[in-house]
């Protein structure tokens, strides 16, 4: 444990890692102080992105960027998984589905967006495997057509569409789990080789040991999906002090602070030259919460919720999602980046959030 506990010792941004105990304890002696908990629950869940960000990137150095990628994605969705189960109990089935939709729409353009911009500030042109890119972008555009049939051909009567809605949903998330193991198994075990990361990194510290960065990967993540809990139970509350609208919150705020260790690993990639990895984030979180997290839910639902979760979403979500996914597919085809492709990115992004924060959707 000497790497981490010299990384905490040299790097003043760890040192917020003392609001950790501090928002449970508060969570604990004054659960009413939504507005305080909101606060501290983002001041506690940056170092612990930071922490992850670390041992993420060590574990990437022994495993390769594509499976680093694959395995920081899958850790910072278990933190939008168990906020979206903690809901689903509630049967606040309209907070599960603008969590999935926002998590997809906010990975997919700002973080895309974000890693493009700041890696170009410092690197003039970046390069990254766009046969990853496109398989990644094709993945999302799959799941997002599954997420818009539901909304599109919901025309009947109120019985029967509920009874419609249910059954489609169902046989949807069967066959989005289906094709994401497949994916999964393509990238990783058939095609393994055209899916390898260019070689361009800069060399930075030197990684920490495996066992340290696993330990580390697997207790911080368990944190941050505490923490993020507390986030979520506080948030609607803390939105109303802050002028915040509902939709906003679901959209922007929930997925920006639920997607931090993601972002932060995604970021410092960038920066470092090592894009594949940040974009390997930023798409394959994206399409993991589209092709597994949603449809999970919907089935995890028969079970721990007080009804059925289907897939229909309102219209301006699944808008915004293919929006995302055409826009991402646009921009990584050339498997080339620049500073201004950032720029455009996030401006689709920002159009967005403008749009929610001024003109919430009704939501149905």
């Amino acid at each position: 444990m000497n790497p981490l506990l010299k990384e905490i010792r040299h790097s003043p941004m760890l040192w917020l890692l003392a609001f950790v105990p501090v928002v449970f304890a508060t969570a604990r002696l004054k659960p009413e102080a939504h507005t305080l908990l909101f606060v501290l629950s983002v001041l506690a869940i940056v170092p612990l992105a930071t922490l992850l960000s670390h041992a993420t990137e060590s574990v990437a150095a022994k495993t390769g960027d594509a499976a680093g990628g694959l395995l920081n994605a899958t850790l910072g969705n278990l933190t939008e998984l168990v906020i979206a189960l903690t809901a689903l109990r509630a049967g606040e089935y309209m907070l599960v589905k603008a969590s999935i939709a926002g998590a997809i729409v906010t990975n997919t353009l700002f973080m895309l967006g974000a890693s493009f911009l700041l890696g170009g500030l410092k690197h003039h042109v970046q390069e990254y495997n766009r046969v990853s890119a496109r398989m990644q972008a094709g993945l999302l555009f799959l799941a997002t057509v599954a997420l818009l049939i539901p909304s599109a051909v919901a025309t009947a009567e109120s019985e029967a569409k509920a009874a419609f809605a249910q059954e489609l949903s169902v046989g949807l998330a069967v066959l989005l789990i289906v094709a994401y193991g497949l994916g999964m198994l393509f990238s990783l075990k058939t095609h393994r080789a055209e899916f390898a990361g260019a070689e361009h990194g800069e060399e930075g510290e030197a990684p920490w040991p495996i066992g340290t960065a696993l330990a580390t990967l697997a207790g911080v993540t368990v944190l941050v999906a505490l923490v993020s809990e507390i986030f979520v139970e506080s948030v609607q509350k803390a939105a109303e002090a802050f002028g915040m609208t509902p939709a906003f919150v679901g959209f922007i705020v929930v997925a920006l602070v639920g997607g931090a260790a993601e972002m932060t690993s995604a970021f410092s990639g960038a920066r470092k030259n090592r894009l594949d990895l940040s974009v390997g984030i930023a798409l394959g979180s994206a399409s993991q919460i589209a092709l597994f997290v949603a449809p999970v839910l919907v089935l995890v639902s028969y079970v721990i919720g007080p009804a059925p979760m289907d897939l229909q979403f309102w219209p301006g979500a699944v808008v915004m999602m293919l929006i995302a996914t055409l826009t991402a597919a646009f921009v990584t085809n050339s498997g080339r980046s620049a500073w201004f492709v950032g720029v455009l990115v996030l401006m689709v992004y920002l159009i967005f959030a403008m749009t929610l924060y001024l003109l919430p959707p009704r939501v149905q």
